[in-house]
């Protein structure tokens, strides 16, 4: 694909991105969503989510836990949309 194929609308669909950890330095492929809210910046119903590998979750977890954030963590469908929003950024 190049920028003339882009321009003229026949480069086709953009290829989906894999869902990474949301830990910070880690590339590998996330298979949980933590889903969290600070209240102090945040309305009651808004739900953030970092995204998780097998390897980080508990980490990642914890952290939110321990700061009175985390609300719940699902298993990350293999066709999820959410994007990952990098570890410690309260967006």
């Amino acid at each position: 694909m190049n920028i003339f194929d882009l321009a003229a609308g026949t480069a086709g669909p953009p290829v989906a991105a894999a869902a990474m950890c949301s830990r910070k330095a880690c590339r590998a492929d996330a298979a949980w969503q933590l889903v969290w809210n600070n209240p102090k910046i945040h309305t009651p119903e808004r739900r953030k989510i970092w995204l998780a590998c097998a390897e980080h979750r508990d980490w990642l977890e914890d952290y939110l836990q321990t700061r009175g954030l985390w609300k719940e963590t699902l298993v990350l469908a293999p066709n999820d949309e959410s994007g990952p929003m990098p570890a410690g950024q309260d967006g």
